[in-house]
């Protein structure tokens, strides 16, 4: 653990993540290599600044995830040292975790607001919710512990659509790859928006996603459908989105009448064919939006519509945003 008489090399933060028996591995493994491949980038950019991370548990020692992976904890919880940012890792069975692993929630309601951010990953949000730090609060978790986590702790606003939730000091995620998404939000905090890029590009993620998007994309809702004929009219499309296309075209590639078709594809995907061209189009926007310059006018016809017009009255009612407006609240900074 970082000591206050052993300061960090030049604009280095300090890291703990916090692990316990059952954690989920993939979390913590991903906040780690996103922080390593951080300094890589921050290295081969010539840039001062990196992470100094530490692995603590309330038991040092070998620590068994949720899978055959343990990790190597080398402290215990701390009580004197400076805390920067804490990362605490979720559970597949988080109500036994909230049992056996006391100390660990008095250890939160203790030092948490002594930190500059306390994270809790997927579930981990329940071991604050126990410690009464999510009282009146907003926070995130994952999608299908969303309702459990409400039941139990009724004072918290659970957000079960975000990936991840700012409040204050305190910051929650979605399930499992959403820590990647907030370790990444935690980079571009930190070093900007060029290195985080270039992290998710080395993780071969397809966008590094803000925190009020949804935990759903319209293509991941589409790939739930058990038929697969409307798995056919979803990848193509895919494909197409970003052409002039009407409810006629479609039933026409479907083989169906315009009826038939707009049934079925609501009973699959729970959305009209038209809402759904309407999301692939706006998830489209929001990647030009965050992760290039373009123009208003040239974002709306990459993504498929008409005009920056049609763009903004669809954004205003999707997200209560504009197009100009989202672009300013998530991308944090230049890339």
């Amino acid at each position: 653990m970082t000591q206050t008489s052993n300061p960090l090399p030049e604009n280095s933060r300090s890291v703990v993540l916090v692990v316990y028996p059952g954690f989920k591995a993939l979390e913590a493994i991903g906040v780690l290599a996103v922080l390593s491949y951080a300094g890589q980038h921050l290295q081969a950019a010539r840039l001062n600044g990196g992470y100094d991370v530490t692995i603590i548990a309330p038991e040092p020692g070998p620590v068994r995830s949720d899978t055959l992976m343990s990790l190597e904890a080398s402290a215990a919880l701390p009580e004197e040292e400076l805390l920067g940012t804490v990362f605490i890792v979720g559970a597949q069975d988080i109500e036994t975790v909230l049992t056996r692993e006391a100390a660990l929630v008095d250890w939160c309601r203790r030092r948490a607001f002594e930190a500059e951010r306390f994270a809790a990953l997927c579930t981990g949000s329940f071991i604050l919710a126990a410690a009464g730090l999510l009282d009146g609060r907003k926070t995130a978790t994952h999608w299908n512990y969303a309702a459990r986590l409400q039941a139990l702790f009724p004072e918290a606003d659970v957000d079960a659509n975000a990936i991840f939730v700012q409040d204050g000091m305190l910051w929650t995620s979605a399930g499992v790859t959403a820590a990647i998404d907030l370790a990444l939000a935690f980079v571009e905090q930190d070093f900007g928006r060029d290195i985080a890029l270039r992290v998710a590009r080395d993780m071969v993620m397809y966008l590094k996603r803000p925190g009020g998007q949804s935990q759903f994309s319209t293509m991941l809702t589409g790939q739930m459908s058990g038929s697969s004929g409307m798995r056919d009219i979803q990848s193509w499309l895919s494909m197409r989105f970003d052409q002039p296309m009407t409810l006629d075209d479609m039933a026409a590639q479907a083989k169906m009448s315009v009826r038939n078709f707009t049934r079925a594809f609501a009973t699959e995907f729970g959305a009209t064919p038209m809402a759904y061209l309407e999301g692939l189009r706006c998830e489209r926007a929001k990647t030009l939006l965050l992760d290039t310059d373009l123009p208003m006018k040239t974002v709306a016809f990459r993504s498929g519509f008409r005009s920056d017009e049609q763009m903004r009255k669809v954004f205003r009612r999707r997200f209560s945003l504009s197009p100009r407006d989202f672009r300013a609240r998530f991308r944090t900074a230049g890339t």
